[in-house]
């Protein structure tokens, strides 16, 4: 039988528009702190450290180098995922399943309030020599998307916009969120147009924060928590790198990572076995998308599904309990590590006002984000 790992100990930071006063590196150490007071072990005990950092968001040649100090890994085996937290979480799982690691740390974080010009940033993604001399924002790219989304009949433009006001509205359950408000579908319809149909309030705003998770192996799990939230399954898939060869409608990605995933915790009909669910919703429609990628609806049905309340925290699948990215804020590369977080929470029963009734299993999903088809899937169940 496979070796299971358990997530043992969580620390975050809130999540906020900006953090003045705190560096990057302060953020890490906050979050670090909190993980291994409850996890009860120090940087010392510690295998191996797995860092999620990406040159470009964080204005540092190396950033990785900078992750050290604060984490307590000085001379420590430590390996840096340009990708989504849960790129790196699935490192962590894999590192343990050796055999050969018994606590292992991963780490993310987002400081975006230092970023002066993040839709340039975000076009390096886009192919050098056919796209990027075309010098558009990266949110064109996601109008044409949720244009196409939309004429496929796949949703309705009211229903992405309940995703917007679902969302924010956990949010103000939630006191690390930091864009939580009570607004209504026409709020969402009639804010200012950034790249038709996608509207200012459709877009996830940025947001700082970091977390840091202690992973363990299913051998010492006992010594360290008596509330162990276990990864039972993991998986990641990267599709069509270029906007020309893609697929338009279905985010492909998301549907292979999450099969890699349910396969293997054992997962045979998702939506009947998964309790809720924390999916990136970077641009209000993509919730919709990814919830039909991880099967979790069927192909057209999570528009309505959404419009009747059945994603919400009273529904039959309660779907971003946290606030998403819409009511936390888009955390970019700790954007994953924002909804493993909730789902371990919620798996604890430790998210208070929000907390979902008999939360048993969850799943994770995160997208590396536009213009990218990048996905990482995570099962999460209790003990």
């Amino acid at each position: 039988m496979r070796e299971k790992v358990a997530i043992a100990g969580v620390g975050y930071t809130a999540f906020t528009s900006v953090s003045p006063g705190v560096s990057y590196r302060e953020l890490t150490y906050e979050a670090a702190v909190k993980a291994y007071e409850e996890a009860g072990v120090e940087p010392k005990d510690v295998d191996s450290f797995v860092c999620t950092s990406e040159d470009f968001l964080e204005g540092y040649s190396i950033s990785d180098e900078y992750c050290n100090d604060q984490l307590g890994a000085v001379l420590k085996p430590v390996q840096t995922i340009p990708g989504d937290f849960m790129h790196s979480l699935a490192v962590g799982v894999m590192h343990i399943l050796t055999g050969k690691f018994d606590i292992v740390v991963v780490q993310a974080l987002s400081k975006a309030s230092n970023m002066k010009t993040i839709p340039e940033m975000i076009n390096f993604a886009l192919d050098p020599v056919l796209n990027r001399p075309l010098d558009v924002t990266p949110y064109a790219v996601a109008g044409l998307e949720m244009n196409r989304f939309l004429e496929e009949g796949r949703a309705t433009r009211e229903q992405c916009a309940a995703v917007v006001v679902k969302n924010k509205a956990n949010a103000l359950l939630n006191p690390l969120a930091g864009y939580g408000a009570s607004i209504t579908v026409d709020h969402v319809l009639e804010s200012e147009p950034v790249a038709e149909p996608v509207r200012l309030l459709d877009i996830a705003p940025y947001a700082d924060g970091a977390v840091v998770m202690v992973l363990c192996s299913e051998r010492v799990a006992p010594s360290l928590t008596d509330r162990p939230v276990w990864i039972t399954g993991i998986g990641w898939s990267t599709d069509s790198p270029t906007l020309e060869s893609r697929d338009w409608v279905d985010a492909v990605s998301v549907r292979l990572a999450g099969d890699m995933a349910y396969r293997m915790a054992g997962v045979k009909c998702p939506a009947k076995e998964v309790d809720l669910a924390e999916v990136n919703d970077e641009i209000s429609f993509k919730e919709l998308q990814h919830l039909e990628a991880l099967r979790l609806f069927d192909e057209g049905a999570a528009g309505k599904a959404t419009e009747d309340g059945k994603t919400s925290l009273e529904g039959t699948l309660p779907v971003n309990p946290s606030g998403g990215g819409l009511g936390v804020g888009h955390l970019f590369e700790c954007s994953g590590a924002q909804k493993v977080l909730e789902l371990v929470l919620q798996l604890r029963g430790e998210a208070g006002a929000r907390q979902v009734a008999g939360a048993g299993v969850g799943v994770a999903q995160a997208w590396r984000g536009i213009p990218t088809t990048s996905a990482a899937v995570a099962v999460l169940c209790a003990d």
